[in-house]
């Protein structure tokens, strides 16, 4: 979009704090991380908040920062940290409420800003909680629809699983990170209210020697503050934390991950950790580990031989990933008997393995250069000399991204080559809801969805009920049926 869009729009007033997000800021839904910029002068890191039922205000002291890459230098960013929050544990109808309602106002001493957010149920296996599932978003018309799609889903996710990439800043010239700017405000709209859960990319990488740059994650690092130490992790990059009925583990495809490493290391650790009996299991992963797109074919491989057997061991429900801009979900199977992928040596219908989703439609595609306010009369001078390059060009980056291995593999249940979102609702201990939505259908239309029954508590079922292009509306009732195969 145009660096003067609307949805980019600065706020008013001296200061204004702007680029507010939020994250889960300690391991079980008890903290938030509350984040933002000051443009004008550090200010104060101080933020006020609040209970809706409380009249007395508490505070909480933050910390400030700046970073410069190549010749830019941020604003200050500001991130505060919450703890002890209260978590809902009255009940209506035996079902935990997610509806404890705080109120936070940040850029005290100059033009302050206030917004809330919820916080979760008490961790637990029968808290139903519901997830948004957003990938490789960038700032694009096609992104903008896609949030605008995701916040009118009557669904209504609770909490956003970002599985990146995020900004797309290092695809302009010397890795503009004003589009980091311009991005956070694009996204404060949404992320000021709900937590999201970050997960790093190759566009988060930032790694530029040619430019003086060798320090990778700087931006992402300086701007994304997560509550790592909380889980053990020794970096932001791989990291865990608890969601109501969700343990969800968030890995780097690019950062070291073999054997000896520190984030195979953690990893080991964390598996036998998870308290099944608690939690259901989601991991996010940028790189896939299995996709039938020509575009990043197999680039997972190498990460898929060090930790599947791991997945299928522990018996991980789904793992969520993006960096192909298309949607894609496989059936339960594993390649665990092999260490390459060839024609011969192809994967298996494993009930012990996770669903593997891969849901980088967010709404970007691979795209360079700025394209300035249509007012700007450097934006028409080059215009029509771009013409010509930019229809040959994105029309071969276009098919070659949305291109997919044919025939359609027998581990490929389902792909499609749209723009959208996901959600994923969990119910209970027992089983979840996810569902594929697409920008060019209407708020409430999957265009593809599955029961997923937990690994742990239906270790024995054989199969899982799933539906494509507007025909899963199967209700609950008709899952929780035990013996469930499949559905014609």
């Amino acid at each position: 979009m145009p660096i003067c869009s609307d949805v980019f729009r600065v706020p008013p007033g001296y200061n204004a704090p702007q680029q507010v997000h939020i994250t889960q800021g300690d391991h079980v839904g008890k903290g938030v991380i509350v984040s933002w910029v000051t443009p004008d002068e550090p200010g104060s890191s101080r933020m006020l908040y609040w209970s809706k039922n409380s009249q007395l205000k508490n505070t909480a002291e933050g910390i400030v920062l700046t970073y410069k890459y190549v010749n830019y230098t941020s604003g200050d960013i500001h991130h505060c940290t919450i703890d002890n929050l209260e978590l809902n544990t009255e009940l209506w109808f035996s079902t935990p409420l997610f509806d404890t309602k705080y109120f936070y106002e940040v850029g005290i001493g100059n033009t302050t800003r206030k917004f809330w957010f919820r916080t979760p149920p008490n961790v637990g296996p029968d808290v139903p909680s519901t997830f948004g599932v957003i990938g490789d978003l960038g700032q694009t018309q096609d992104s903008n629809r896609t949030l605008a799609h995701y916040e009118l889903n009557t669904l209504k996710g609770q909490t956003v699983l970002f599985v990146v990439d995020l900004s797309y800043a290092n695809d302009y010239s010397f890795h503009d990170n004003t589009r980091w700017d311009t991005w956070e405000r694009f996204l404060e709209r949404n992320a000021a209210y709900q937590p999201w859960i970050w997960t790093a990319g190759n566009h988060e990488l930032d790694f530029a020697p040619e430019l003086g740059e060798s320090e990778p994650f700087k931006p992402y690092r300086s701007r994304f503050h997560v509550r790592y130490k909380a889980s053990i992790s020794s970096s932001p990059l791989w990291y865990s934390i608890k969601r109501a009925s969700a343990h969800i583990i968030v890995l780097s495809s690019y950062s070291a991950f073999g054997k000896s490493t520190p984030q195979y290391k953690w990893l080991r650790k964390e598996l036998p950790k998870v308290n099944r009996e608690e939690t259901l299991w989601l991991v996010l992963v940028h790189c896939p580990l299995y996709s039938s797109y020509v575009d990043h074919y197999t680039e997972g491989e190498s990460m898929r031989v060090v930790y599947e057997s791991w997945f299928v061991e522990y018996k991980v429900d789904v793992v969520f990933s993006g960096h192909v801009h298309a949607y894609e979900r496989s059936e339960r199977i594993s390649n665990i008997a092999y260490n390459i992928v060839n024609g011969i040596c192809t994967p298996k219908s494993d009930q012990s393995a996770p669903v593997y989703v891969t849901i980088g439609d967010g709404g970007n595609l691979k795209r360079t250069g700025d394209r300035a306010c249509l007012l700007n009369i450097d934006y028409w001078s080059v215009l029509l000399a771009d013409v010509f390059f930019f229809f040959i060009f994105y029309f071969f980056l276009f098919w070659w991204s949305c291109s997919m291995i044919e025939p359609q593999p027998s581990y490929s249940a389902y792909r499609e080559a749209s723009f959208g979102h996901g959600i994923f609702d969990i119910k209970k201990r027992s089983h979840a809801f996810f569902s594929w939505h697409r920008n060019q259908d209407g708020y409430d239309v999957e265009a593809d969805c599955i029961w997923l029954h937990n690994r742990y508590w239906n270790s024995s079922s054989p199969g899982e009920a799933s539906r494509s292009r507007n025909k899963c509306s199967i209700s609950e009732e008709e899952v929780s049926q035990s013996q469930i195969s499949s559905y014609s």
